[in-house]
């Protein structure tokens, strides 16, 4: 069946998205604003509207909240055995619908169509690890104090609340809702405005599982309104925000009024730091992948490449090839590399840092433009390589599209002291064949993830998480994460 992206869709997508103006779900139910006002969403590749979702005010956030705080106790009080197995039913369900939820996050998110259907698996995974790991929890744990018997003993806290962003949205969710969900908690969902498609579809197909009403709830609308009025709920239990920094600035003092714990994942500038002994060829193809990837909009990318100045030459030659090779198209073109930017307004800022950059002295050793894709208007850039002193607006703010930044060092030391000037501690990576060496920078970068050899890499078991204007309140992916979803209390008794 063809839309107005004059590409094929799977019949269960155009049926979906078909049946707009979509509600919110909230206790297992369609939920629509009393308002009936809506906002738009878009495939990003065609510019053409996709639907509409419903725009819900303060009052209808609450009852959210109010709902899912309701279903905590019945969820909580389920065995382990029990709510992990609605869970893992929930892990199989959204892998057997990989290819529909794949193609709606494509469409929503203009996502490679495969690297979307990764990130569904991604979801999928991520569930059932968290259900493993909460099965080996000590939910009691004795402790050694001299006259007295005492232990400690955790429990869930109750509705936790996801505002997630538009780079990743079922991803996102994944990370964020599996610890939670696993751990005992309800969960309210806000994804963005323009990408809350698959939330929305995730939320549906867990009612239809059996997921409890009211265990995992979606509302939808603008973050202005009903993001706003998720954070300043003072009956959450603990808050969660992906986003950028000046944003969860704002959250994180809502937050702080109510007292509520909270979640900061932030934004970032990744350094790569290249020395002169690696396979450049190799090392600029990944690097090049990296920036292009999604289209660049990726919190932890590296987009500040630090390049030894014996192979600096060598390669930018290298990484010119490379994006020049890079096939922009549409999400659902098979052929395509790299789709485009999620909207206008992320078009219009990526294209203006690449002016800005250059106003102030750097190069644009490739690409800097938008970019034409044949039959589709979309919001397309060419992936581009500035050079420069890193006094520069374009190497000093994140500017979440595919453009990177190069500048040289002569040694190691300087090369640490340029990744760590920065507001910024989300992920770097360093490039060499001494390991020694490579530990030793991994360990003196200030951030929250050091790579060796690779960029982006999220393994299960390791805690991935911010410092600085990166964010705060722990990480993702880890022991640490499930714990984050536990409550504390200590029980003494005197002997």
């Amino acid at each position: 069946m063809s839309t107005a992206t004059n590409l094929e869709l799977l019949p269960e997508v155009a049926e979906f998205l078909g049946r707009g103006p979509l509600p919110s779900f909230v206790g297992g139910k369609p939920f629509p604003a009393a308002s009936g006002k809506t906002v738009a969403t878009t495939d990003p590749g065609s510019g053409n509207q996709l639907t509409e979702i419903h725009d819900l005010d303060a009052s209808e956030i609450d009852k959210a909240v109010d709902v899912a705080n309701a279903a905590f106790p019945a969820w909580a009080a389920m065995s382990q055995e029990d709510r992990s197995s609605i869970l893992l039913k929930l892990a199989d369900a959204v892998e057997e619908h990989k290819a529909i939820i794949g193609q709606i996050e494509s469409l929503d998110a203009g996502k490679i169509e495969a690297q979307a259907q990764g990130d569904v698996q991604n979801f999928a995974d991520t569930l059932r690890y968290f259900v493993k790991l909460s099965g080996q929890v000590e939910t009691r744990t004795k402790l050694d104090s001299p006259g007295h018997e005492a232990w400690t003993f955790k429990q869930p806290w109750g509705a936790c609340a996801f505002i997630f962003p538009w780079n990743f949205p079922f991803l996102l969710i994944g990370w964020g809702i599996s610890p939670a969900l696993a751990a005992g908690n309800t969960v309210v969902i806000k994804p963005a405005e323009d990408t809350s498609l698959s939330a929305i579809y995730l939320a549906e197909l867990a009612t239809k599982i059996g997921v409890p009403d009211g265990v995992i709830n979606v509302v939808t609308g603008r973050g202005a309104t009903a993001g706003a009025a998720l954070t300043a709920n003072t009956q959450i239990k603990r808050m969660s925000f992906t986003g950028s920094p000046e944003v969860g600035q704002l959250v994180g003092e809502a937050c702080g009024r109510n007292l509520v714990p909270v979640k900061l994942e932030l934004g970032g500038k990744g350094a790569a730091v290249v020395f002169d002994d690696v396979d450049v060829a190799a090392t600029a193809k990944a690097l090049v992948g990296a920036i292009t990837f999604h289209s660049g909009q990726v919190c932890c990318d590296a987009t500040r490449w630090l390049v030894h100045e014996d192979i600096y030459d060598e390669f930018l030659s290298q990484c010119v090839d490379r994006m020049n090779e890079v096939k922009v198209g549409h999400p659902l073109d098979p052929n395509s590399d790299m789709g485009p930017v999620v909207n206008a307004k992320q078009f219009d800022r990526v294209l203006s840092y690449l002016e800005k950059g250059q106003a102030e002295g750097a190069t644009c050793v490739c690409g800097g433009s938008s970019a034409t894709v044949e039959g589709h208007t979309g919001h397309y850039i060419m992936p581009a390589l500035l050079a420069g002193d890193l006094d520069n607006v374009a190497a000093r703010e994140e500017i979440f599209g595919p453009v990177a930044y190069v500048a040289k060092f002569a040694d190691e030391s300087e090369a640490i002291k340029m990744v760590n000037d920065t507001d910024y501690g989300l992920a770097n990576s360093v490039w060499t064949k001494d390991m020694d060496r490579a530990k030793r920078v991994a360990e003196s970068m200030v951030a929250g993830n050091s790579w060796i050899n690779a960029h982006n890499v999220f393994a299960q078991g390791v805690p991935y998480g911010g410092v600085n204007k990166s964010g705060l309140g722990g990480g993702v992916l880890s022991v640490e994460t499930l714990m984050d979803y536990y409550r504390s209390t200590s029980v003494v008794r005197p002997l």
